[in-house]
């Protein structure tokens, strides 16, 4: 996450460092909506299996979502955001294996601050909660199953880029406390860490 803040961090400090930014009139609407393809990097920490062994032996997939954001603007500067997509599959591994799968729902709530609102490249920041529902779980032939919900922290940094007085481009990065106790039989065999990094880039329209 350090290394995903500090690329948009050095981005944003090229371009502020180069030619002012040209100035455009806001539209006047609080609403803005994005539409983003996200790549999801877990890191994939994970205490020893039934407390012996190595950790960081159970991982979880890499993937690539579709991604729903609705923004509003309380003042020109700030902002909640509100993510959402629809229920998304992720093989789960053991030792590289594949121990099988589950359903997530990770709807996300952040307050953001806006640098430079109304500029052709506006950078923000933002912070607030996840709340991961998992569902479907269907681990070890159904002997496996994760906790039903999952309450973290998340933070975010992004840019948009203004194409006219709707459209803009968008590149964002989060990173998400997602954590949950994997149960076999019903008792806790390990705890995971799954906290990902959420790569995103898309389109956003201002109404």
């Amino acid at each position: 996450m350090k290394k995903a803040v500090l690329a948009v961090i050095a981005i944003t400090a090229t371009m502020f460092g180069g030619p002012a930014i040209a100035q455009t009139q806001d539209n006047g609407s609080n609403w803005l909506v994005r539409a983003r393809a996200v790549h999801i990097d877990p890191a994939d920490k994970s205490s020893p299996v039934a407390g012996s062994g190595a950790a960081d032996r159970i991982g979880v997939e890499s993937r690539t979502i579709p991604e729903i954001d609705i923004a509003y603007f309380f003042t020109p500067h700030v902002a909640a955001e509100l993510v959402l997509t629809y229920p998304q599959k992720h093989e789960v591994y053991l030792d590289g294996q594949s121990i099988g799968s589950f359903r997530h729902l990770p709807p996300t709530l952040l307050a953001q601050y806006h640098f430079t609102p109304g500029s052709t490249a506006s950078p923000y920041v933002g912070l607030g909660v996840n709340w991961t529902t998992f569902s479907k779980n269907r681990l070890l032939n159904g002997q496996g199953s994760l906790e039903h919900d999952s309450i973290g922290l998340a933070a975010q940094a992004g840019i948009d880029f203004r194409l006219d007085r709707n459209w803009s481009l968008n590149v964002d990065v989060k990173k998400l406390q997602l954590r949950s106790d994997v149960l076999i039989g019903g008792v806790k065999a390990s705890k995971v860490k799954v906290d990902p990094v959420l790569f995103g880039v898309g389109v956003g329209y201002r109404f």
